[in-house]
């Protein structure tokens, strides 16, 4: 049996949709475990780019099974237009390659607009997506929000479900509101979002997606008893975790491999590899701390050269170069068994790369992660650049110094490079 899994460990856009993707060609299952569509996974096959939100980056792989977990919180609005946009694409999206569980969760129009609120009544703005994901999450917690399942329950009961799980809601847009007339906040008035509003939401897209709701576990137990290969894909990533990330600038779900393995239903025994997926450089989107952050002519060319703008916002990337401090730490929480480093082609570009190997914090020299990384200051180790990968097919073609950056890379961290991505298109991938 081999169940991998492929998790970020940096600020998200690593690159993790491209080794899905790749991972997926010998697998019968993939499947998605934590975030919404805040996450965004691009992947281009063939010459042609796909860039999803919430569908599994396999799903452009007709034989294998995309499966959307429990983890994973979902807005039906983008949901069913991701599948309308796969199959004008001539891509299948039917009951035989894509499932979504019964117990993900359901994002509403009022975690939408929650989200803005909360961001409004912030000192420190996190910076989010405003898909209401973390304001999903946080009813999930508070055990008022509804799952896939609830869509198909009798009607008087769903109705009465929504209207619990508008309570709050409610509450607090009136008391905005107020604020809001008073003069004490700025943003546009949030609109009472009613019970037949949220209904009707409900069966505008049941339609769409019932024949793709269904219990997972009977699935996974049968491929695991077969000795299928099982692929659990990962979103956002390590730093960005609520428990062990930059908090509170973090997503609100755990994207560790712990938090990434219960969201997919699967136990942490039965998973053989951890694959962890990075830049050759840093990138952020949203505030919080960042240690090797360039703000300045080398951030902006690694931003020009790396494409480097959000697949979800379109917002201009944070960029700065490779923290090793960072990718250490999450080693042994994530239980990482290899590396795929995607962007080689890119940090390449630069005569001069520098590497952070450790930190200078409050008068100390250090090599761990403190809770209060934004007193930390780089300690960087420079190294050769100046190399080209175009039309590179093995590591052993790679230049010595592109060689080099990769042994450093793996004798730092511990663990072997398994992927090396060159280029955009999956087929620009080493196997090392």
């Amino acid at each position: 049996m081999a169940v991998k899994m492929i998790i970020g460990l940096q600020y998200g856009d690593e690159g993790k949709g491209r080794a899905v993707h790749y991972e997926a060609k010998n697998a019968s299952i993939v499947i998605r475990a934590t975030g919404g569509s805040n996450a965004g996974h691009t992947v281009v096959a063939n010459g042609k780019k796909y860039a999803m939100h919430l569908l599994p980056s396999a799903i452009i792989r007709p034989e294998v099974l995309s499966i959307i977990g429990p983890g994973v919180v979902a807005d039906l609005e983008i949901l069913a237009q991701e599948i309308q946009q796969m199959r004008e694409a001539n891509i299948k999206v039917e009951r035989q390659n894509f499932i979504v569980s019964e117990r993900t969760h359901i994002t509403f129009p009022h975690h939408k607009q929650l989200d803005r609120l909360y961001e409004m009544l912030k000192a420190n703005k996190v910076g989010t997506t405003g898909r209401g994901v973390g304001t999903t999450y946080e009813e999930k917690a508070r055990r008022t929000n509804l799952r896939m399942h609830d869509l198909f329950i009798e009607p008087s009961e769903l109705k009465s479900k929504i209207q619990e799980n508008l309570k709050v809601y409610n509450v607090l847009v009136a008391e905005a509101n107020k604020q809001i007339e008073q003069g004490i906040y700025t943003e546009e008035k949030f609109p009472i979002i009613t019970l037949e509003e949220e209904y009707e939401y409900c069966m505008k897209y049941k339609e769409s997606i019932k024949e793709f709701v269904a219990d997972i576990y009977p699935i996974l137990d049968k491929a695991i008893q077969k000795d299928e290969v099982i692929i659990i894909e990962g979103a956002q990533s390590f730093w960005l975790d609520n428990d062990h990330g930059d908090y509170p600038m973090t997503t609100s779900s755990n994207p560790n491999a712990s938090g990434t393995a219960s969201g997919a239903g699967i136990g942490p025994t039965l998973v053989k590899e951890v694959i962890g997926v990075i830049k050759a450089y840093t990138s952020r989107v949203g505030n919080g701390p960042f240690v090797t952050e360039q703000e300045n002519e080398i951030g902006d060319c690694i931003r020009n050269w790396g494409h480097e703008y959000g697949t979800t916002t379109g917002r201009p990337r944070r960029i700065g170069f490779l923290d090793l401090v960072m990718i250490k730490h999450t080693k042994n929480i994530s239980g990482l068994t290899s590396l795929c480093i995607n962007h080689l082609d890119t940090i390449g570009k630069l005569d001069k790369i520098n590497v952070c190997i450790g930190y200078k914090y409050k008068g100390k020299e250090i090599k761990h992660v403190p809770i209060d990384k934004q007193n930390c200051q780089p300690i960087y180790q420079q190294l050769k650049g100046g190399w080209n990968t175009e039309g590179i097919t093995s590591f052993e073609e790679l230049p010595k110094e592109a060689q080099e950056y990769i042994y450093f890379i793996e004798k730092y961290i511990g663990i072997p490079v398994k992927y090396i991505g060159v280029g955009a298109d999956e087929k620009q991938t080493i196997i090392k």
